[in-house]
C-alpha cells in the first residue's frame, strides 16, 4: 500500500483564518472569546483532580465498555486516522490476492456532504474512496441501502458523522445501528465521528449526553473533549470499538507521537468535574442556537434547517452561491465557511462556537452584509 498525505484544502484555509477577523461564524467548537496566557484553560482552574482512576478508565466508565476497547489519541483527528490503520489493515490481508490492482485496494465509504479530513486520511492510507449521498432534499438523512449499494468486495468501512458536518443534523442509535447492521452485511464496519454528538439540550442518557454508537456491533466511534467542552488546546481524543480493531489502533499508534501527560492530567480533572462543565456548556450552546435559529427565521432569503439543538448549519442565498457570501463576509470581517469545502458550492457553513454575546454581534455584522447584497 502506497501512502502520500496531501494538503487538506478546508484545512489549509481555515486554519488561522479566526485570529484574523472581528467576528467568527466558522469555529464550531464552544469555546470561550478571550484566549488565555496560562496553562490551566480557565473552565478547569482551581477544580479538584480525581485521585483513584485514569483517563481510558474514565472514558470506559462514560461508554460502558471494557477499557480495553479505549484509546485515548491527541484528538479526534488523529483518533480517525488511527482507527482507518485499524479498519484498513484488515481488509488488506482480505484482499491481497485480487487480481485488479484497484481491486486490492480497501474500500472506503464516506458520506456526502462531509467533513475533507474523513475522506483524505484513508485515500492517503492507500484506501479506495467512495461516496454515497446523504439527500440534501431529505434533509441530508442517513439512508442504511446506501452503503450495500455502493460496497465493492473490498468493502473496509463505511463513515459518518453524529452531528451530520455541516448540516448539523442528529441521529438516532437506532439509525446508527442500522447503518452498522449494513455495513456489516456488506463485510465492513461503521466508523462514526461522534465529536458532535453532545450538541443536545437537554442532555440525553448516551455518554456525554449525546446520542452514540458506542458497543453497537461493527462500530467504531470517535470522540474529543474540544468541541463540547471547549478544550481543543489539551489535544485529547479517543476512540472506543471491539477489542481486535483498538489492539490494531494502539499498535499503529506506537508511531505517531501520544497525548502529553500534563494534557492526560487535565483531562481527568475535566471528565471528573464533567457535571458543572457540561452544564455550562448547554446554556452556551442553547443560547447559540436559538440565536442561530431566530437569523435564519427572519430571512427568506436563506435557505437551511437548523436542527434542534445546533449550532451549525449548512445554509444556501437564494441569488448568491457560497464563495459569494464567504467573500462579502470576509470584506466586513466576518468569517463564514465555503460550502465547496462540503462538497456544495451553492452553500455556506455558519457555525456559532463563541460566547452568545460575541455570536449575536457577530450575527449582526453579517445580517448587513446579507443586506447589502
Amino acid at each position: 500500500m502506497t501512502t502520500t498525505f496531501p494538503s487538506i484544502p478546508y484545512l489549509d484555509w481555515i486554519i488561522g483564518r479566526a485570529d484574523e477577523v472581528t467576528h467568527d461564524l466558522a469555529t464550531s467548537d464552544l469555546r470561550p472569546s478571550s484566549t488565555f496566557d496560562g496553562i490551566v484553560p480557565p473552565s478547569l482552574a482551581g477544580l479538584p483532580d480525581p485521585t483513584d482512576t485514569s483517563l481510558p478508565a474514565q472514558l470506559a466508565t462514560r461508554y460502558d465498555v471494557p477499557e480495553s476497547c479505549v484509546l485515548v489519541t491527541p484528538g479526534a483527528t488523529q483518533a480517525n486516522l488511527l482507527a482507518a490503520c485499524a479498519l484498513l489493515d484488515r481488509v488488506e490481508h482480505r484482499s491481497a490476492e485480487a487480481d485488479d490492482a484497484d481491486a486490492r485496494r480497501p474500500q472506503v465509504l464516506v458520506e456526502k456532504p462531509g467533513y475533507q479530513p474523513l475522506c483524505k486520511t484513508p485515500a492517503a492510507l492507500g484506501a479506495r474512496v467512495d461516496r454515497f449521498l446523504r439527500p440534501p432534499e431529505f434533509n441530508h438523512a442517513l439512508e442504511p441501502h446506501r452503503i450495500e449499494s455502493a460496497a465493492t468486495e473490498s468493502f473496509a468501512y463505511a463513515t459518518v458523522s453524529n452531528r451530520h458536518n455541516p448540516s448539523g443534523r442528529l441521529a438516532t442509535r437506532v439509525e446508527l445501528a442500522e447503518m452498522a447492521r449494513h455495513a456489516a452485511d456488506a463485510g465492513g464496519f461503521l466508523l462514526v465521528d461522534e465529536v458532535y454528538a453532545p450538541y443536545v439540550d437537554p442532555a440525553d442518557d448516551g455518554p456525554f449526553g449525546g446520542v452514540s454508537a458506542a458497543g453497537l456491533p461493527n462500530v467504531v466511534v470517535t470522540g474529543s473533549l474540544t468541541k463540547f467542552y471547549g478544550l481543543g488546546g489539551l489535544r485529547v481524543g479517543w476512540l472506543v470499538g471491539p477489542k481486535e480493531i483498538v489492539d490494531r489502533a494502539r499498535d499503529a499508534s506506537m508511531h505517531l507521537p501520544g497525548v502529553a501527560e500534563p494534557s492526560r492530567k487535565l483531562a481527568r480533572r475535566a471528565l471528573h468535574n464533567n457535571e458543572r462543565l457540561e452544564s455550562a456548556a448547554r446554556a452556551h450552546l442553547s443560547a447559540n442556537h436559538e440565536l442561530l435559529a431566530a437569523f435564519v427565521a427572519e430571512r427568506p432569503n436563506l435557505d437551511g434547517r437548523i436542527h434542534a439543538g445546533g449550532t451549525f448549519a449548512l445554509l444556501e442565498h437564494e441569488t448568491h452561491d457560497g464563495d459569494d457570501i464567504v467573500d462579502a463576509a470576509l470584506d466586513a470581517d466576518v468569517l463564514v465557511v465555503p460550502g465547496r469545502f462540503f462538497e456544495r458550492p451553492d452553500a455556506f457553513r455558519v457555525s456559532l462556537g463563541g460566547d452568545p454575546e460575541a455570536m449575536a454581534a457577530a450575527l449582526d455584522a453579517f445580517g448587513a452584509v446579507l443586506d447589502e447584497l
